[in-house]
């Protein structure tokens, strides 16, 4: 990589320039008449417009929160509200500027302060269609930059020195103005590709061929799609040579692929939940102790979010390779099972009948499939029992159903007098045989 060889009397030549500029503009004593001569309109104007603004903007600013409802909508009209103080200081400037025309007053910089307060309002107002706040200041600043140096007839020789500062990378020429050309044509190309994969999206969820997730998978790869036509024509509209990129380019992937091997892992298995429709969205799933409904599906991880308002963000990886209960995967039904267990003296019969009948009362509890109480196994001291119904709205929770249903068979075992047995521990002692002790000390003769 090496520079490119540009004369370095280049820079000194566009300082030239601009110091020419100023010079013609502003330190000729005729200008500096002119310039005093116009300050008083200049500041009149704006100070003017800044108390009625001051005014007017408050109670303005209150009637559109109060009147309206949309938040967009709402913010909308706050942001044509704050462009009151350059509209009313236009007005003000044109009065001056009509005034020092019919009195032949010098009015050059009257009307560049008009310039730049309509390029203001123009370039502001446009920013209101885009809704990102970042994009949309990235534009303003822009936009407004190169308006300002076009108004101040400075544009040309900017653009001349931005593309005089430039490296040699091979074959391809990389000048900053070339670099800052493709950032704005990206800028626009992807705003225009991410308008069009919204309504697009918008399309295809209304299509009643389609399964969410095959719309979800089209969503992505038309968004994907229309991101790299978006650096394709910029990189084209910046004037860059494809094939002096093909070697940086390869290199560049190389690194990408030893460096974003998660990332990938995480597109890749994206792609696969899409295409193999185990997931979808408004699925109700289990992963380890998370349990929820499929908020979303992302190119890189998938959004549970739970009953109790917590949303997680689980990648796609773990999704393939982990473990997933999916209640809703073929339909909305699903099985719970409720173990309870009854003393050995109890009425076994009698408890599985209650059991069955305290299962129909919750009105999730669906009547068919029916109810049913299983003995499963005698332990030491207790029989275990089960109860396995159905409900169809998984949604709403599971472990709440389960304990409405304990609570129902509690209440008909204490009524029907079926004991849940208690824990018992109990040590055991054994009586032991009398101990027998020879008292006879009678020594045998000598």
């Amino acid at each position: 990589m090496q520079p490119t060889s540009f004369d370095s009397g280049f820079i000194v030549t566009w300082l030239r320039l601009i110091w020419a500029w100023l010079r013609e503009s502003l330190f000729t004593p005729e200008h500096i008449v002119y310039t005093a001569m116009q300050m008083p309109a200049l500041v009149g104007t704006g100070f003017t417009a800044w108390w009625i603004y001051d005014f007017v903007h408050p109670r303005l600013s209150q009637r559109i929160q109060a009147r309206t409802t949309d938040e967009h909508g709402r913010h909308t009209l706050l942001v044509l509200a704050s462009l009151l103080f350059p509209l009313l200081w236009i007005a003000g400037l044109a009065i001056a500027g009509s005034v020092a025309v019919r009195f032949g007053w010098p009015s050059h910089w009257i009307r560049i302060a008009i310039h730049l307060l309509a390029a203001w309002i123009a370039i502001r107002s446009f920013s209101m269609l885009v809704r990102e706040p970042v994009w949309a200041r990235a534009v303003v600043i822009a936009a407004y930059s190169i308006a300002v140096l076009a108004i101040l007839h400075l544009l040309d020789p900017t653009l001349i020195f931005l593309d005089r500062l430039a490296i040699q990378i091979g074959n391809l020429r990389l000048s900053l103005l070339s670099v800052l050309k493709s950032m704005f044509y990206f800028g626009i190309m992807l705003w225009v590709a991410v308008l069009i994969s919204r309504a697009l999206e918008r399309r295809l969820q209304h299509l009643p061929n389609l399964t969410p997730s095959v719309r979800v998978l089209f969503g992505k790869l038309l968004k994907g799609g229309l991101i790299i036509l978006a650096v394709v024509v910029s990189l084209a509209s910046s004037g860059i040579d494809f094939t002096a990129l093909a070697l940086f380019s390869g290199a560049l992937g190389v690194g990408l692929g030893f460096g974003l091997q998660r990332i990938i892992s995480n597109l890749i298995s994206g792609v696969l939940l899409l295409m193999d429709k185990s997931i979808k969205p408004g699925d109700v799933i289990q992963i380890g102790g998370t349990y929820g409904w499929v908020a979303s599906l992302g190119a890189r991880y998938v959004s549970i979010e739970t009953r109790d308002g917590t949303e997680y963000l689980v990648p796609n990886e773990e999704i393939i390779t982990h473990q997933v209960i999916n209640w809703s995967h073929r339909n909305d039904l699903a099985r719970l099972k409720v173990q309870v267990r009854v003393a050995y003296d109890a009425d076994v019969r009698k408890a599985l009948e209650l059991m069955a009948e305290g299962a129909q009362r919750p009105a999730r509890v669906l009547s068919d499939p029916a109810p049913r109480a299983l003995l499963l196994e005698f332990g030491e001291s207790f029989m275990l029992l089960e109860l396995r119904f159905w409900i169809r709205d998984v949604y709403n929770g599971i472990r709440n159903i389960s304990s409405e249903v304990m609570l129902e068979i509690l209440d008909l075992f204490r009524e029907h007098g079926i004991a849940i047995p208690m824990p018992q521990q109990g040590i055991h002692i054994n009586a032991m045989p009398p101990l027998t002790v020879n008292l006879d000390h009678s020594r045998p003769a000598a």
